[in-house]
């Protein structure tokens, strides 16, 4: 894809979706980290519904770490992969605690070294709680950027690598957003909206198929 068809894409991108925004509810970092590390294979709204519920009490990782992992899992059980989950959250706030001074670090690599942060949520909550400049690749921005043909990658790391290189780094964490929001409302896993989408023909899935759901 040349140039003038990425830049073509993300205009429109823009154009589109100008007040995309993260799903998660969140007030802090602290917040935002917990629920991102909730989101994995889980929906946003599930999420927002169970971290509504244990924010009242366990906002804080002073508070979060007066759970023990059993007790923290019967909040967040609807999330799925309970067990798992509560060990991360519970791993990353010691770290947070003990070798951040109980605050979320802002820098990404400081992110990475927490238990249970990989890449995917370090990009998510260095661009969205501090401001960074990243793109976070979940099941949304997979699908739609090698769709459109942002990027050819067959995993989420080399998807990232592709689009850091597509897109200006201003906006990366603008992008992210416009990817997911495409990805939930128009570029669907099984139906895509081809038909109505405004991207077809700089669409590079478009081209090769010629999807037609209203056939």
């Amino acid at each position: 894809m040349n140039d003038d068809a990425k830049d073509k894409i993300l205009a429109e991108l823009a154009r589109l979706y100008p007040d995309a925004r993260p799903a998660l509810h969140y007030k802090t970092p602290y917040e935002l980290l917990v629920a991102v590390i909730l989101s994995a294979q889980c929906t946003d709204e599930r999420v927002n519904k169970v971290t509504a519920e244990l924010f009242k009490l366990y906002d804080t990782p002073e508070k979060m770490l007066t759970l023990s992992q059993e007790e923290l899992e019967k909040y967040i059980f609807s999330c799925g992969f309970y067990r798992n989950k509560a060990a991360h959250i519970l791993s990353a706030t010691r770290d947070i605690a003990e070798k951040f001074g109980g605050e979320v670090p802002a820098d990404h690599a400081a992110l990475k070294t927490l238990a249970g942060v990989g890449q995917k949520t370090a990009n998510v909550v260095y661009a969205v709680a501090f401001g960074g400049n990243a793109i976070a690749v979940d099941t949304h921005v997979f699908r739609v950027s090698n769709r459109l043909g942002l990027a050819h990658a067959n995993t989420p790391e080399k998807t990232e690598t592709q689009l850091n290189a597509a897109i200006p780094e201003k906006l990366w964490s603008e992008a992210h957003h416009w990817l997911i929001y495409h990805g939930r409302r128009v570029c669907h896993s099984q139906r895509p909206d081809c038909p109505n989408c405004t991207l077809k023909g700089l669409c590079e899935f478009y081209a090769a198929t010629n999807i037609d759901n209203n056939k």
